[in-house]
């Protein structure tokens, strides 16, 4: 199988979106990144994805935390400038979480202190411990086939 085909397979599972952030002393970095995931309840753990070419990857191997922030709907523009597919007009604003910038007025962010790091094929796992948190009311932005979506809530409910 090519890489391309690979690559369409998995854009047919819709996910959030969200930005990692982290900040080297000197500034804030920031990508956006649909490669997230809860781990454990207890501890409390998060997964984060990283290309192994990514500026962002040393970026948080110096810092030891980083930040993930889950987009509402109304932050595609923040998604975008982060995938450097962008320029967003205006400033970024960032919530400041134990240290660690967050995307401000996100639908949630998460702040982590690196807790393993794990090379696997051409990504760096990244499992977080989570030090902080903060949860705001809003839709999601989702990512589907390559676009950028919202969320529509079903009637039925289980």
């Amino acid at each position: 199988m090519d890489s391309r085909e690979f690559r369409n397979v998995m854009g047919k599972f819709a996910t959030g979106v969200t930005v990692i952030t982290t900040n080297d002393g000197e500034d804030i970095h920031g990508m956006t990144a649909n490669a997230f995931m809860s781990v454990s309840l207890e501890p409390k753990l998060i997964t984060i994805s990283i290309d192994n070419n990514a500026n962002m990857l040393d970026k948080i191997k110096s810092s030891g935390q980083f930040g993930v922030s889950f987009l509402s709907d109304e932050q595609q523009d923040i998604s975008m400038h982060f995938a450097g597919q962008k320029e967003k007009e205006g400033a970024i604003e960032f919530d400041e979480m134990e240290g660690v910038p967050a995307i401000k007025d996100s639908l949630a962010s998460v702040v982590c202190d690196v807790d393993q790091t794990i090379v696997v094929g051409d990504h760096t796992l990244f499992i977080g411990k989570v030090i902080d948190l903060k949860l705001s009311d809003g839709e999601p932005l989702t990512f589907f086939c390559g676009k950028y979506g919202g969320y529509r809530q079903n009637e039925y409910t289980a």
